[in-house]
Formats: C-alpha cells, sequence, structure tokens
C-alpha cells in the first residue's frame, strides 16, 4: 500500500507540472505583494500642472532646454537635442512635494503622443530622472515635444472612489448572497423531508421519491457555483440576478442534504408516541419532526447564508454581479492597489460574516436545549389531546 500511495504522489507531481523553482520567480509577484500593504482606501483631490517643452532629435543644439510656468514650475532637459546611447537628464523644480506624474513624447505629424518616463517629486517639490536616447529606428531625426503632466495633491484627505465603489459592491455581494440562500430555503426544505429516508422509507412509492430527491441533491450540488455562474450567465445575462441563480440552485443541493440528515437524526420516541394516538401523516410530521429539527434548520441555514457570501465574492469573475465584478476589471487593467482594496474588503467582511454566524449558532445551541424541553411539552399535550379523541370516539 505505501509503495501504491508514492506511485500516485509521483505521478500527481508530473501530471500537475510541479516546479519549485517557478516560486522563486517575485518580479511577477512584487507589484502584487507592494500593492497588499497599500490598497487605495483614501484620497486626496488633485490639481493637473502641464509644461511643453519642444526637443530636437539629431542635429541641435547642445545647451540645455527650460520651460517655466509663472508660478516658478521648471523643466529642464540636458542636452536640449539627443542623438542614440546619448544620456538626458530630465529635472523639475517648483513642484508640489511628493506628487506622481509622467513625461510624454509628442510628434502630431508622426502621430506619437507616448509616455516616455514617469516622475515622482520629492519632498522639495524637485525630480531627477536619467534616461539613455534609443535608437533612430524608434524615433528618427524630427523636432518633438516634451509633455510633462504632473498631479499634484490638494486638499484633505477623504475617502477614495476605490473604496466607495467597494463598498457599494460588498453591500450588493452581501445581499445577492441573501436572496439566493432565501430562495434556496425556500426550495430546499420542503424538498428535504422529501429526502428523509426514515420519512419516506416505508412504501415502494416513498423510496422511489426519496432516491428521485436525493438525486436531485447531488446534481445540484455537484456543480461548482463558477460553473453555474457561465451557465446563468448565459441564460439571463450578466449581473447579479444570474449569481442569485447560481446560489439558488447549489444551495438547494447543498441545503437540502444537510436539512434531510438532519430530518433523519432526530429522536424517533416522538413521532412514535404522535404516531401510537393515530395521528395522520402530516400531524406526525408537524407535531413530531419539525419542532425538533428548527434549531438545527436555523443554525445551517445562517451557516450557509456565510458559506454563500463567500461564494458570492467570486461569481463577479463570470459576470455574476458583486464585488467580484470590481475585482476582475482592476486586475485587467494591472490596477493592484485598487483590487487591493476589493480584496481587503472581501477578508474583512467575510472574516465579520464569520464570526457573526458562529455567536449566532452558539446561541441557537442555549436555545435548542430550552425548546427541546417546551416541544416535548407541546408533543406530550398533542400526544394527550390525539389518545382523549380516539377515547371519546371510542366511548361514543
Amino acid at each position: 500500500m505505501l509503495l501504491v500511495a508514492v506511485a500516485v504522489l509521483v505521478r500527481g507531481w508530473m501530471v500537475t507540472e510541479i516546479d519549485l523553482g517557478k516560486l522563486t520567480n517575485a518580479p511577477n509577484a512584487a507589484p502584487i505583494l507592494k500593492a497588499l500593504v497599500q490598497p487605495d482606501v483614501a484620497a486626496r483631490d488633485v490639481t493637473q500642472v502641464e509644461l511643453q517643452l519642444p526637443f530636437v532629435v539629431g542635429a541641435g543644439s547642445t545647451g540645455p532646454a527650460v520651460v517655466s510656468d509663472q508660478s516658478g514650475q521648471t523643466l529642464r532637459v540636458d542636452p536640449g537635442s539627443a542623438s542614440p546611447g546619448q544620456a538626458i537628464t530630465f529635472d523639475g523644480s517648483g513642484f508640489a512635494a511628493d506628487a506622481d506624474g509622467q513625461l510624454r513624447i509628442q510628434n502630431p505629424s508622426r502621430g506619437l503622443d507616448a509616455l516616455f518616463t514617469r516622475v515622482h517629486t520629492d519632498g522639495k517639490g524637485a525630480f531627477h530622472e536619467v534616461r539613455v536616447w534609443p535608437d533612430y529606428n524608434t524615433l528618427p531625426p524630427d523636432v518633438y515635444q516634451f509633455r510633462l503632466i504632473l498631479n499634484a495633491p490638494t486638499g484633505s484627505v477623504h475617502l477614495s472612489e476605490t473604496l466607495i465603489s467597494s463598498l457599494g459592491r460588498m453591500g450588493e455581494t452581501i445581499l445577492l448572497a441573501l436572496m439566493g440562500t432565501v430562495f434556496g430555503v425556500v426550495f430546499s426544505v420542503p424538498l428535504s423531508f422529501l429526502g428523509a429516508r426514515n420519512l419516506m422509507g416505508g412504501s415502494p412509492i416513498g423510496r422511489a421519491i426519496y432516491g428521485l430527491v436525493r438525486l436531485v441533491f447531488t446534481i445540484t450540488r455537484s456543480i461548482e457555483v463558477l460553473i453555474l455562474g457561465v451557465i446563468m450567465v448565459v441564460i439571463v445575462g450578466i449581473g447579479s440576478y444570474a449569481g442569485v441563480l447560481a446560489i439558488v440552485v447549489h444551495s438547494i443541493g447543498s441545503l437540502g442534504k444537510l436539512y434531510s440528515e438532519a430530518i433523519e437524526g432526530i429522536e424517533p420516541g416522538p413521532v412514535e408516541a404522535i404516531t401510537a394516538t393515530g395521528a395522520d401523516r402530516l400531524s406526525t410530521v408537524v407535531y413530531g419532526v419539525v419542532p425538533q429539527v428548527i434549531p438545527t434548520f436555523l443554525a445551517v441555514t445562517i451557516y450557509w447564508w456565510d458559506h454563500n457570501v463567500r461564494m458570492s465574492t467570486v461569481l463577479g469573475l463570470v459576470g455574476g454581479g458583486g464585488i467580484g465584478f470590481l475585482l476582475i476589471q482592476y486586475m485587467n487593467l494591472l490596477q493592484f492597489n485598487q483590487a487591493a482594496t476589493v480584496l481587503w474588503m472581501i477578508v474583512i467582511v467575510v472574516t465579520a460574516m464569520d464570526y457573526a454566524s458562529a455567536a449566532i449558532r452558539s446561541r441557537l445551541v442555549q436555545f435548542n436545549q430550552a425548546a427541546t424541553v417546551l416541544w416535548m411539552i407541546v408533543i406530550a399535550v398533542t400526544a394527550m389531546d390525539y389518545a382523549s379523541a380516539a377515547i371519546r370516539s371510542r366511548l361514543i
């Protein structure tokens, strides 16, 4: 057996192409890891500053090219013309401190407007960049123009647009999970009684219904939520509605299985007592089964809402709405700081939901103990009522 296990692991290693050396590919992970500790949660209003400076490629002046505005903000390029392989120095002064910007090179006749380099001012509002000029195949000899665009932060700090959008999408995600859970409960509760062996195993028809319902539970919970999301997006289109339908279908199978197993685990005594009084099948279920499973049903439902919140956060990846839709947009645009904001919000909300659901379930355990005593009293009184009714009918 040990040799078989080792052989399976070796085969699995080969099939999955595990390569531990790729874990050292840090440059690919560095932007994402850096963004995780710098989420976009706060922002300041910015004032955009622009300076334009002509620049010659090829024969031209060897002295520096300088441009300034009325407020003393200055861009200096040295030298004022460039040849391939030559080092060009870009210096700025008089700008706002800690401001981000970009230096673009333009040539309208060639249809050129491209980013040349990014700049960031220091605490004194200055920057210094050195770049090697590319060959003529990239930038042929001509008169170009450098355009400096600098975003200077102004005003007080406020919540970023990313955080505000994420909060709205997170609320949508929670409600998406809630609606999916509610409708999943509506369909799975009645089916769970038909999928309980102890209630349906008394006749061939009952066993057939039990097998059919269990098959439905198995099929609906075997299909992953993301796959169901893709199917629902095709049927009803992109949006939260598709996400709700995906969660409903998956919840029917999962909740139905959990509910039916709770029914199968009830104490048979109360059911036998009510049945012995001559009560019909419906009354037996209502008074003998339902009181015993209500606390468990509530605990399972709350847990599954918590579970569906986690599932709904990723449904947006396939167009199912919610905060996942925002996350995939940021990732596709390589906006890792904004994506980090969404990821941290998902972590915080899921953690809060986990603690809340655990606290509620612990209260339900205490409620279950008290409810058991109360329902036993109800069952005993109901059994006495049926018994006295049966005795009176005999006496008449």
